[in-house]
């Protein structure tokens, strides 16, 4: 007696045509971008145990961009499983993210706020005693430096520093419009060292939230004196720092995007800092310049960056010639005043506008009043240069 199929023809047919149908879709997808034979080849070799894996998991159609792994991790927590889109969509955030800027700096401990007390700004007073030993550093040799009119130039990227091009007019100039300055702090708790039996609460190494003592307390000395002279200012106190010191450079360009958009008036952008130094044992100094018939100043330094991270920056060379300018103008009128100009790889967000600086005011051995004195002839002097300029 002749056994009945256990499938009809017609059906058996049907279903071998609708899995090779499904074959070839697979392939197709799998094998989608491959230029030759072999990258097809590999692509396909390279996805079959995956595609044994999510059909072990019965996962083989995908819903997200889940990978097998994190299927098979997550299917044995209910709790996650039943979340999987929430997870699917953290995942996902995770692998599209951007790279952190190359800007950015080394994790420290975040500062603790503390309640403050403002000082006024209508002039610094003079510098007690701090009883930290104090350096003026100038360049006495023009080995390892570019050296343009009175600026020296340390240049630690791999472009060349096309001379003619310094002494040219820089792009950035002042307007009828307004605000024209932008005055931030990317690292805001970086402090100085008052006089002994001064309260400050620290909140790291010479750092502090406390703007009485910190490079805050120098912006508004700044923003006063472009104040009083007419230039419209804003000034951002914000401590992009805190509570978390990485990221700072991600979350202080966040702000200047904000503010271009809301202002696009800002032409000159000035990101306030201080410097660090130490001796070879390992103690802090102060960097000074003694003004006379003023007082005693901490030294400055103007950093500028370029696209040596790789970091988009096309208009360095204006922020360059820019900083050489008010170089030029500072130790004309105060020969040692100014540290050597250094121009670096990163880029410290100075892409955002041709007229981009980061200026170090002092170093954390320095006493606030120098600073703030340092601050007010900076200020002064860049206002001369940039009235001339717009002349």
């Amino acid at each position: 007696m002749r056994k009945k199929p256990m499938f009809p023809a017609g059906l058996f047919r049907r279903l071998e045509a609708g899995i090779l149908g499904l074959a070839v879709l697979w392939t197709a997808a799998v094998t989608a971008g491959s230029d030759t034979a072999a990258a097809a080849f590999s692509a396909l070799r390279d996805s079959l145990p995956l595609g044994a894996l999510r059909w072990e998991l019965g996962d083989l159609w995908t819903r997200d961009q889940l990978s097998p792994a994190a299927v098979l991790a997550i299917s044995q927590a209910p709790l996650l499983l039943s979340a999987r889109a929430e997870v699917a969509e953290l995942w996902q955030s995770a692998e599209t993210a951007p790279p952190a800027a190359a800007d950015e700096e080394a994790e420290e401990a975040a500062p603790t706020p503390v309640e403050e007390t403002p000082m006024d700004v209508d002039a610094p007073p003079a510098a007690a005693d701090n009883g930290v030993p104090a350096r003026t550093l100038v360049p006495n040799d023009p080995s390892g430096y570019t050296v343009f009119g009175r600026a020296y130039i340390s240049n630690s990227t791999d472009h060349e520093i096309p001379l003619t091009a310094l002494g040219e007019p820089f792009a950035a100039m002042l307007t009828a419009e307004e605000p024209q300055i932008l005055i931030l702090h990317t690292h805001g708790s970086e402090a100085y060292t008052p006089a002994p039996g001064t309260e400050v609460v620290w909140s790291g190494d010479y750092r502090t939230t406390d703007t009485r003592y910190n490079v805050v307390k120098v912006g508004d000395e700044m923003a006063a004196v472009f104040g009083e002279a007419g230039i419209s200012v804003l000034h951002d106190r914000t401590l992009y720092d805190y509570p978390s010191y990485s990221g700072a450079y991600d979350r202080a360009l966040s702000a200047i995007q904000s503010y271009l958009t809301q202002y696009p008036s800002i032409r000159f952008i000035l990101d306030v800092h201080r410097d660090a130094i130490e001796d070879g044992q390992g103690n802090q100094y102060k960097v000074v310049s003694p003004i006379e018939g003023v007082g005693t100043s901490a030294q400055m330094t103007l950093v500028v960056g370029s696209d040596g991270s790789g970091l988009t920056h096309p208009d360095w060379l204006e922020n360059l010639r820019l900083a050489v300018a008010l170089q030029q103008d500072l130790l004309t009128e105060y020969p040692t005043l100014m540290r050597p100009l250094l121009l670096r790889n990163s880029r410290y967000n100075q892409h955002a506008t041709t007229g981009s600086l980061l200026v170090e005011v002092g170093a954390a051995g320095n006493a606030p009043e120098e600073a703030l004195l340092a601050g007010r002839l900076f200020a002064q002097r860049m206002t001369q240069v940039l009235r001339a300029q717009s002349k």
